[in-house]
């Protein structure tokens, strides 16, 4: 009877890892490591949230990275369903950083 509580977690982790794993691979992830901003400076508005609908090329966030602020193009038009990182957070390349519908 123990060994059935054990095996029941052990059987959800990896059945909730798939369903959290894919969201992100539709997402436009990082082109570089470094900080996010999710604003052009401390106090501006963001640059997107949730609900809007983006333009191809339309700056989503920028990354600095040795002191060089690079804003991120959208790479094509969408919705912004979810915005997977926070401001003034640290990213790898590749990291996943905003969801479209």
């Amino acid at each position: 009877a123990p060994a059935a509580p054990v095996a029941a977690p052990a059987a959800e982790a990896p059945a909730a890892a798939p369903a959290a794993a894919s969201p992100p691979k539709d997402a436009i992830t990082s082109p570089m490591v470094g900080t996010v901003y999710l604003s052009a400076q401390p106090g501006a508005a963001a640059f997107i949230k949730v609900g809007d609908k983006v333009k191809q090329g339309q700056t989503l966030l920028i990354i600095e990275a040795m002191k060089t602020m690079n804003p991120i193009p959208s790479p094509r038009e969408g919705v912004v369903a979810q915005i997977l990182v926070n401001d003034a957070q640290p990213v790898e390349y590749g990291a996943p950083l905003v969801v479209f519908e």
